[in-house]
Order: C-alpha cells, then sequence, then structure tokens
C-alpha cells in the first residue's frame, strides 16, 4: 500500500500469515483467514466464519476494539469500482436491517474489488 494512498483513507491487501502471526489469537477452532486489508492502522479480516474488524485507537494504537459480524447478519452489500480519474474503489455492507450501511471502506487500486465481492458473496450467499 502507498504512503499516500494510506494518507487518503484508502486499503491494501494483507497476506493471510501475516494477519494470522498477530490476529490468530482471535480465530475460534477450525476458524481460518481468507483475506485481509490494512487502512493505515485499522485492519479487517474475512475468515471462513465472520468479519472482524480491528480499529486501533489513540495517539499510540495500544487501545484496540475487535468487532465481530457473524456473515449470517449481513444483509446485503455492494461495492463501486474505480473509474478512470477515481483510483479508489468502495465496499458498503449492511448489517442486519439497517436503512444506511454500516461499514463503509475504500480500497486502493492494489485491491481486486471483484475478489472482495467474491469472498462476500460466497458467505452471506451461503
Amino acid at each position: 500500500m502507498g504512503f499516500f494512498s494510506a494518507i487518503l483513507g484508502n486499503a491494501g491487501v494483507v497476506q493471510p500469515a501475516e494477519l494470522h502471526s498477530e490476529y490468530g489469537v482471535l480465530l475460534a477452532d477450525n476458524e481460518s483467514i481468507e483475506i485481509g486489508f490494512k487502512l493505515v492502522r485499522d485492519v479487517f479480516i474475512f475468515t471462513n466464519k465472520r468479519l472482524i474488524l480491528v480499529e486501533k485507537q489513540g495517539l499510540t494504537g495500544k487501545k484496540v476494539d475487535y468487532l465481530s459480524i457473524a456473515y449470517k447478519s449481513i444483509s446485503r452489500f455492494g461495492i463501486e469500482t474505480a473509474g478512470h480519474l477515481d483510483l479508489d474503489a468502495e465496499l458498503k455492507i449492511w448489517v442486519s436491517s439497517e436503512a444506511q450501511p454500516s461499514i463503509i471502506r475504500k480500497f486502493d487500486s492494489q485491491v481486486n474489488i471483484y475478489d472482495l465481492q467474491k469472498v462476500l458473496a460466497q458467505h452471506v450467499l451461503g
């Protein structure tokens, strides 16, 4: 992930092995990391069972908020692809029956938004 892309708030891909070494303690038995993304200090991880959002807070980032969302709680999701002048793509996720998306994340050009959409589709749609 490039420095300027990170400053603009776009996420980049993180390898599952790297995520597992840092966040493996969050995983349940028979749960594995499929794909993950890092946004400056925050991370979101797609496992075979749920979506885990990791938000580091404060100046030092020592306080960490972990949010776990079961795929069955995701009622819908959408992607917006990058255009010619727009260098980032966007993911929107609605949890339960919320009127507005609960989660909105932007991704840099290194992320194949279609692969991300495929992971969500496989888990949300069954």
